[in-house]
């Protein structure tokens, strides 16, 4: 039963320190506190952000306290995980304003009523320069250096300022704070995590396991998602757009995608990425699942099917317009006695079919649909019928009616 919590604790997980650590910590036997602390400087909660969000609640499910930190104060210093130059410092009114916007979004993924959530400024800002110094006395020039975003800038004559060098402090000394057994982070962010167990050790408490999550890339399927390149899905949008971004990713994304961001698990992802290697899963379909199931977990059950319908019924229109022939056909050459029209004269008419024989095969292999102004099904009703029947001459609502063999051959009719 263990080895099972376990499992669903660290499932997509990238690293745990120390090893073995979280397993101790569960022999515990009790609750444990697990942190994860986020700083409010954009003003939506992306998928990236939803991933450790998600393994927070992973932890509330099995029983233990969640305990969420918004970084009101560490926002205004500035996280320097990732970043090539010094971050631009944001004011305490932007810092505030973006943390009520987020603050909704969060209870789309954490269970509220079992959640401690705290802002840091609660201590932080407090702090006096002795306790600063003596925070600043338990690290040196030469740690801080082998973070590899520090090392880097450094080698490349970057400046480094001294406020980012107490980022990572203010991090860890969250982690006294709360007293946390657990504490949850990007894998941009383990330094930090790390620094936290030195403080605690040297607060005479128990360091706490630094559990990290892979990084999520956003749609330009490169860099890490991000709402400043504008490469990222905000679990907050509307389901149509939500749909639209997802089908936008680079076909290599996902697996990575169902996996962190949805509740499939690790052995459907196993699944997946042997599918899409071998050819045995076809890449547009398992992207649309990955996307219906995203949509479905934000905005509800059946919100990501009626997306996908929305989606399509888009991108047809959009084909039709710029792609499809539109072509004028006279009624007297398709109607048929008893107010009949022959479907496969039709196609034939409209350049779907080489004749009417091939036109009545196609009908038969369900090859064909027809989308009427205002009909509801986005993908047009399929034709299984040799005659389709109207009332009136020309049949009214068959006026630019667009007609399709399979996926990618569409003709609007024009009757005259």
């Amino acid at each position: 039963m263990a080895m099972d919590a376990l499992a669903r604790l660290t499932s997509g997980a990238a690293e745990i320190a120390p090893e073995g650590g979280l397993r101790e910590k569960l022999a515990l036997g009790r609750p444990l506190r697990v942190k994860l602390g986020l700083d409010p400087t954009a003003p939506a909660v992306t998928l990236g952000w939803a991933v450790v969000l998600r393994a927070l609640r992973r932890f509330q499910d099995e029983g233990h306290q969640a305990v969420l930190i918004v970084g009101d104060f560490t926002a205004r210093v500035g996280d320097p995980s990732g970043k090539s130059a010094t971050r631009p410092r944001l004011s305490k009114e932007e810092v505030d304003r973006f943390a009520a916007r987020l603050l909704d979004q969060f209870w789309k993924v954490l269970d509220r009523d079992r959640v401690e959530l705290r802002r840091n400024s609660e201590w932080l800002e407090s702090l006096g320069v002795e306790e600063v110094l003596r925070l600043a006395a338990s690290t040196t020039v030469a740690r801080m250096l082998e973070r590899d975003d520090f090392a880097k800038r450094y080698a490349e004559g970057q400046p480094i300022s001294l406020l980012e060098f107490l980022y990572p402090l203010l991090q860890g000394y969250d982690s006294v704070a709360v007293r946390a057994d657990v504490e949850l982070g990007g894998t941009d962010q383990l330094f930090n995590l790390l620094v936290g167990r030195e403080l605690q050790r040297d607060d005479g408490q128990d360091p706490q396991v630094a559990l990290t999550m892979p990084l999520l890339e956003g749609l330009d399927g490169v860099q890490k998602m991000s709402q400043s390149l504008g490469n990222f899905v905000g679990i907050d949008e509307a389901a149509d757009e939500m749909f639209g971004k997802l089908m936008s990713i680079p076909d290599d994304l996902i697996a990575k995608y169902e996996l962190l961001c949805t509740d499939l698990g690790p052995q459907d992802h196993e699944r997946v990425a042997a599918g899409l290697a071998d050819g045995s899963i076809h890449p547009n379909e398992e992207k649309r699942r990955m996307a219906r199931t995203i949509v479905d977990l934000y905005q509800g059950d059946g919100s990501g099917e009626r997306a996908e319908a929305s989606f399509d019924a888009r991108h047809r229109e959009r084909r039709v317009d710029t792609e499809a022939p539109h072509v004028a056909v006279e009624w007297v050459g398709v109607l048929l006695e008893d107010r009949m029209v022959d479907v496969a004269a039709l196609l034939w008419k409209l350049g779907l079919a080489s004749s009417k024989s091939e036109g009545r095969r196609l009908i038969e292999q369900l090859a064909v649909r027809c989308l009427w102004k205002g009909w509801p099904d986005p993908k047009g009703e399929r034709i299984t019928d040799l005659k389709l029947s109207y009332m009136q001459e020309p049949p009214r609502g068959w006026e630019g009616s667009v007609w399709s063999v399979g996926k990618r051959r569409f003709a609007v009719a024009e009757f005259v």
